[in-house]
């Protein structure tokens, strides 16, 4: 170690005097963005108060907790992750992108501040050839949440999610998925999480494990949540309502489902599973019009383009609208429903949606619509007649 450290002493002293102008340069540039990151860290904290509980238990007691996910898909649109792998390689290309979505994130009204580990595992790892940066990255993930979760007073979550190697009848396959949990677990309790959330899982088996890896190596809070495709059933056969009663029998303090389905075509399993356990329920849905026919935002085609399937980066057109989330917080919450957020595709737009339709005001409010003062729909005295009585024509 102290050998290292001589190594790198030296080549701080030897850089060269360009490299020291670009990184002034670079570090100027910057300075509005870190401002700007400072205030919505100092808004955040305001709002919520300093000494608020890191239990996420005892704030699902007083109340709803909202979560932000979707990382992958909103660093995507934002041209910092590439579609297909899904692998958030920003994490060391540009850890101030991961930090500021973070942030945006807070801003618009979120609870928790979680972890960037979402395919950050051996195995998705191994698909792009980068398995020697598993353990920097999920350090560096861990490392940037905390940082923004312990600034802004939000909850600091781990988190684990499907390995896409899961197979019951394969001895092999099952070690190796309880090797990557037991290894992510490891690295987040290192960090100090506050929970952590086990996501997106399809197979009950699979949960099971992750949340084996949670109780062995941690005591803190565990939320588990599934990912309903096309059918109402898990790959193990299970429906949503079961897998749920069987995690929670198992030990996991919050249950439910996120991602895959839109807010129309998740609520009714999340009513079923709501009547169906006694312990806390999460409800995390897409932002996507998804329907009967076609419930998953996998399985939904464009009618526009041959029917061609839209996942991943042709689902503009089924994107649902801020008021839709609204209505799905307010409905879910009123059922007893208290962890809620929005997952794949969503945007911070989407998270103080769904903030205020528990009554909340987060910073991000600030900038709510109010059209009362635009220049052909406004209201306001202010407002010229001659814009106002051409309305209908604009």
């Amino acid at each position: 170690m102290a050998a290292r450290a001589k190594v790198k002493a030296k080549s701080k002293a030897k850089a060269h005097p360009k490299a020291k102008a670009k990184s002034a340069r670079r570090s100027r540039s910057s300075g509005g963005s870190r401002a700007s990151s400072v205030h919505a860290a100092g808004a955040a904290r305001a709002a919520r108060g300093n000494g608020e509980s890191r239990d996420l238990l005892a704030r699902l007691k007083h109340g709803g907790v909202v979560c932000a996910e979707g990382y992958v898909f909103e660093l995507e649109r934002r041209g910092y992750l590439q579609a297909g792998a899904f692998v958030p390689e920003v994490l060391f290309d540009h850890p101030e992108v991961v930090e500021q979505l973070h942030l945006d994130f807070v801003h618009a009204g979120s609870d928790v501040t979680q972890a960037l580990t979402y395919y950050v595992h051996r195995e998705k790892l191994r698909v792009i050839g980068r398995e020697k940066d598993l353990v920097p990255m999920n350090r560096a993930a861990l490392r940037i949440a905390k940082s923004v979760a312990r600034r802004t007073g939000t909850l600091f979550a781990g988190d684990l999610c499907n390995t896409n190697i899961y197979d019951p009848a394969d001895s092999k396959s099952i070690k190796e998925v309880e090797r990557i949990f037991d290894e992510q677990v490891g690295w987040a309790v290192e960090a100090g999480v506050d929970y952590f959330v086990a996501e997106t899982l399809g197979w009950v088996g699979e949960a099971l494990l992750a949340l084996q890896a949670i109780r062995r190596h941690s005591k803190v809070p565990a939320v588990v949540t599934f990912a309903m495709h096309q059918e109402e059933l898990t790959r193990d056969g299970f429906t949503p309502a079961e897998a749920c009663q069987r995690l929670e029998a198992a030990g996991a303090d919050v249950v439910g489902l996120n991602c895959h389905r839109g807010p129309a075509t998740m609520m009714p399993l999340i009513r079923q599973i709501r009547a169906a356990v006694k312990c806390e329920v999460a409800a995390l849905p897409v932002p996507y019009r998804t329907f009967p026919a076609q419930p998953s935002f996998m399985a939904l085609t464009d009618p526009c383009c041959g029917n061609r399937r839209a996942f991943p980066v042709g689902l503009d057109p089924f994107m649902g609208t801020r008021s839709e989330i609204f209505d799905f917080g307010r409905e879910a919450y009123a059922m007893g429903v208290r962890y809620l957020g929005v997952c794949c595709g969503a945007g911070p737009h989407h998270i103080r949606a769904l903030a205020e339709s528990l009554g909340r005001q987060p910073p991000g409010s600030r900038y709510s619509v109010d059209m009362s003062k635009h220049a052909f729909f406004g209201t306001d005295r202010k407002i010229r007649k001659i814009q106002t009585d051409y309305q209908d024509k604009a």
